[in-house]
């Protein structure tokens, strides 16, 4: 039983329509699923990621137009990195710049790396490494340059210990290094997506949820039979999983680790193309079973959102 690195990232944005035109037409990631928060279903749930939003690739977005801003702070998934060629850094500080976003460049662990915010303040980084998963090719960006799926996650937390020890005791990740108040862990060497950095960060306050910021990190774990062995596991430890939830495209358990970072484990199974062909992912708003029925309300409480070809997702 073991974890298999970064399943996907989820956070919060105001408005879609830009969401869609940062993340797929500037980041060049497909826009594979429009579905709604299954907890909330008048706000939609956006996913981008690879040709059919493999783990490890799904970048994932509630909007929420009328929402507070988030605080950075600890607690959080602080930023978010995403994997690209090495090289390809000049490509996309001037793909960056010409769409008006600053990026500051940077070495850590010995890779160059890209730190900027999307339009609602989330920090993202692009990090050069050796990655041979297969991009999606979207928005003019040739396969030299384009994102493979995460890097790796950093965790802002107060104190770096508790989190660290929860990471190798609990949930099995090794320590690859240290560098400026950040420890590397990682499972099964140091392969991008597999890459959990924890930052203390004393000097913040305790994050604050809302746009603009990352609401859970999800990690991958093979099939449901293993996420049951994870509930037992995880709460030998002290730590407290949710039941099993039916996500449609996962299955997934939620609990806090003890730097107060909400994490979900999600089975890599079934996927994003169970309800809808690959070729026509993203295209239409997709509702799971129990929610179809009510269709026209739902439609009647979400924002605007409109195809590539300007018709109306509804």
């Amino acid at each position: 039983m073991k974890l298999l690195g970064i399943h996907h990232v989820t956070a919060m944005c105001s408005d879609p329509e830009k969401n869609r035109e940062f993340y797929s037409r500037l980041l060049g990631l497909r826009l594979v699923k429009v579905t709604v928060n299954y907890d909330d279903p008048g706000t939609y749930h956006l996913y981008y990621g690879d040709s059919v939003g493999s783990p490890g690739s799904a970048m994932t977005f509630f909007p929420w137009p009328s929402a507070f801003r988030g605080r950075a702070g600890t607690g959080q998934v602080g930023v978010t990195g995403f994997s690209v060629p090495p090289g390809s850094s000049a490509f996309w500080k001037e793909r960056l710049r010409d769409a008006g976003v600053d990026a500051n460049q940077g070495t850590r662990f010995g890779k160059t790396f890209l730190a900027f915010e999307d339009f609602d303040g989330l920090q993202l980084e692009l990090i050069e490494d050796d990655d041979h998963r297969e991009p999606w090719l979207g928005a003019g960006i040739g396969p030299n340059e384009a994102i493979r799926g995460f890097h790796s996650v950093s965790l802002w937390v107060k104190e770096s210990q508790p989190t660290v020890l929860a990471l190798i005791g609990a949930m099995g990740l090794q320590e690859r290094g240290a560098e400026s108040g950040r420890v590397r862990l990682s499972w099964e060497g140091v392969a991008p997506g597999a890459l959990v950095d924890v930052v203390e960060r004393p000097d913040l306050p305790a994050g604050r949820m809302g746009v603009g910021s990352v609401h859970h990190v999800a990690w991958r774990t093979r099939d449901e039979s293993e996420q049951l062995d994870w509930i037992e596991h995880l709460q030998s430890f002290g730590l407290r999983p949710t039941p099993v939830q039916n996500r449609t495209y996962f299955k997934s358990i939620y609990f806090r680790e003890p730097g107060g970072v909400l994490y979900e484990i999600a089975t890599d199974g079934p996927g994003l193309a169970v309800d809808e062909p690959v070729e026509s992912l993203g295209e239409r708003l997709v509702l799971p079973a129990w929610l179809e029925d009510q269709r026209a309300e739902i439609v009647a409480r979400l924002p605007e959102f409109a195809l590539s070809g300007g018709a109306p997702l509804r």
